[in-house]
C-alpha cells in the first residue's frame, strides 16, 4: 500500500505537492467519512464547522487516521478504492486497528 500513516502528532499544515486521503470518524454518530485533499488540517476545520454538506450533521469529527500521495489522481483513486464494498472492509480494518491501538495504550 502506498503511503498508509497513522494519526499520531500534529496534522501536516498546508502542502502543495502533497494530497491526503483521510478519514474521519463522527463523534455524534461514530460513522466515518473519506476524502481527499491538498490541505488537511483546513479541510477537517470545514468539516467541523460545516461547510461540508455531507457531513454537516454529523459533527464533531475527528481525524483517525491518513495516507500521502504525491499527485491528485493517486489520491482520488484511493479514496474512490475506500469507498467500494472491497475498500470499505479494509477502511474497517484500518479503524479496528487504530482502536486496538489506543485500548493498549491505556494505562490502569
Amino acid at each position: 500500500m502506498n503511503g498508509i500513516q497513522e494519526v499520531s502528532g500534529s496534522i501536516p499544515l498546508c502542502s502543495t505537492t502533497m494530497y491526503y486521503v483521510y478519514i474521519l470518524k463522527s463523534l455524534k454518530d461514530g460513522k466515518l467519512y473519506t476524502g481527499a485533499t491538498a490541505n488537511l488540517k483546513k479541510r477537517l476545520d470545514e468539516h467541523n464547522i460545516g461547510k461540508s454538506v455531507a457531513t454537516r450533521h454529523r459533527r464533531p469529527l475527528v481525524l483517525i487516521h491518513f495516507e500521502r500521495f504525491e499527485s491528485r489522481a493517486e489520491a482520488l483513486r484511493r479514496e474512490r478504492y475506500l469507498k467500494t464494498p472491497k475498500g470499505s472492509f479494509e477502511k474497517f480494518q484500518i479503524c479496528q486497528n487504530i482502536e486496538s491501538q489506543n485500548k493498549s495504550s491505556i494505562n490502569f
